[in-house]
């Protein structure tokens, strides 16, 4: 599909969709919102795609343990690649880090593999740009550790270093100041069925203090908030989350998401959790409980919430469930088909590591229709050495699924063929 953006046209979508500027210690931001250019130079490097790195993931790769009748693929070598939004016209995937970058990643050719990886909008200064995510009409939301920015035209202008850009949420507006923290900071985002951008805020603590639960309840750290897509009517959706690093809308357009327990409390309490939002405002247990209905040490001896709802499925604790979707393509086998899938990132707070592997269970009348089970694993050996880390999963436009790995810097794809 050829995309049709003017400049006239994405002007008036930043000045109708989008707060003005107001990033004032940010010229770059400045001009890009008004389509002028930044000066950064035309001549954007690649990331190199062969080489030694390359052909040992390929060995890796050879390892992992799927369904009968699926392969999997290095699609990309993308540094310290986390969350991933593909392109709905193009298919071109923007892969969010816990650094400083945001990647493009073309496959031009369309024979499902990447031929260049480069820098995205490389003028302007991101600070943990972890969480992206697509508007249905084309338009990429990043969301940074403090920050909200909005791009509405990313798979137009990505060639080149400017991209039209606005901000949704003005920078130390996501949260207050006071709580910024590298502990939890990195968000993940969703647009709603509803139109609304949803944002999942980490809370910084393991556990945190009594005396920071009013404030976080408010601003909704510790929870998912949402809003409109140009900032306005911020709401606390979820309160009770600890970290969730993943989210997708199932097609009854109730939220399902993941959320990391405590660490600190042994090797197989408490477990990890997938949690089912059916109403704005509930609230999901912590920090009374630590995951499921394992009570906190902190707050064993406080009453917790009466309405307290607890997770629809539980998982191997410490695993660290990560970045989930409903899956939606046609080219897996019937049985995969609307299923929820996950990464696990792998723990670290474990004498006996877990997790490292894409996990899936199908799904049926918006409930689990049976126990979560491994779709892809192998990144984790017999000795607790980590060969990858999944973070997270996307499906591209052909209906394979993308995994992206910030451990190995890469992203593989997953497919199926009879």
């Amino acid at each position: 599909m050829m995309l049709k953006f003017s400049a006239a046209a994405v002007s008036a979508a930043l000045a109708l969709g989008v707060a003005s500027p107001v990033h004032a210690d940010d010229a770059n931001l400045d001009k890009l919102s008004t389509l002028k250019s930044t000066g950064t130079s035309l001549d954007l490097p690649l990331i190199p795609q062969t080489g030694p790195q390359a052909e040992a993931i390929k060995e890796t790769l050879k390892n992992i343990k799927l369904p009968a009748g699926f392969k999997i693929e290095l699609y990309a070598l993308v540094p310290d690649a986390r969350n991933m939004a593909v392109g709905p016209s193009t298919g071109v995937v923007f892969v969010g880090t816990r650094k400083t970058r945001i990647y493009a990643v073309t496959d031009r050719d369309k024979d499902r593999v990447a031929d260049e990886v480069k820098e995205f909008s490389p003028s302007l200064k991101f600070n943990v740009p972890n969480g992206v995510c697509f508007s249905k009409d084309g338009f990429l939301y990043v969301v940074e550790h403090n920050r909200v920015l909005v791009f509405p035209a990313a798979e137009f202008f990505y060639e080149g270093p400017d991209v039209a850009a606005g901000i949704v949420v003005p920078q130390g507006k996501l949260i207050p100041t006071t709580e910024e923290s590298f502990n939890h900071g990195a968000r993940v985002c969703k647009i709603g069925p509803d139109k609304k951008l949803y944002v999942s805020l980490g809370q910084p603590y393991n556990v945190p203090p009594k005396e920071k639960l009013k404030l976080y309840d408010e601003t909704g750290i510790g929870g998912i908030v949402r809003f409109e897509t140009d900032g306005t009517g911020r709401e606390v959706f979820a309160k009770g989350s600890r970290n969730s690093g993943g989210m997708a809308f199932n097609r009854d357009g109730k939220l399902w998401w993941n959320d990391h327990q405590v660490d600190g409390m042994g090797d197989t309490i408490p477990p990890g959790e997938t949690n089912i939002s059916t109403a704005v405002g509930q609230h999901f247990g912590f920090p009374w409980f630590g995951g499921g209905k394992i009570r906190t040490n902190e707050y064993k001896d406080s009453a917790p919430p009466a309405n307290a709802v607890f997770p629809v499925l539980e998982h191997d604790a410490h695993a660290a469930d990560m970045g989930a979707l409903f899956y939606t393509g046609k080219q897996f086998p019937e049985k995969f088909r609307g299923g929820y899938f996950w990464a696990q990132h792998g723990s670290w707070n474990r004498t006996d590591p877990a997790g490292a592997r894409v996990m899936w269970v199908p799904v049926k009348d918006g409930a689990p229709a049976g126990k979560p089970e491994p779709f892809a694993e192998g990144w984790l050996t017999e000795d607790g050495e980590y060969l990858g880390r999944p973070v997270d999963v996307a499906v591209l436009n052909d209906g394979s699924l993308l995994v992206s790995d910030d451990f190995a810097g890469a992203i593989y794809r997953i497919s199926y063929k009879k």
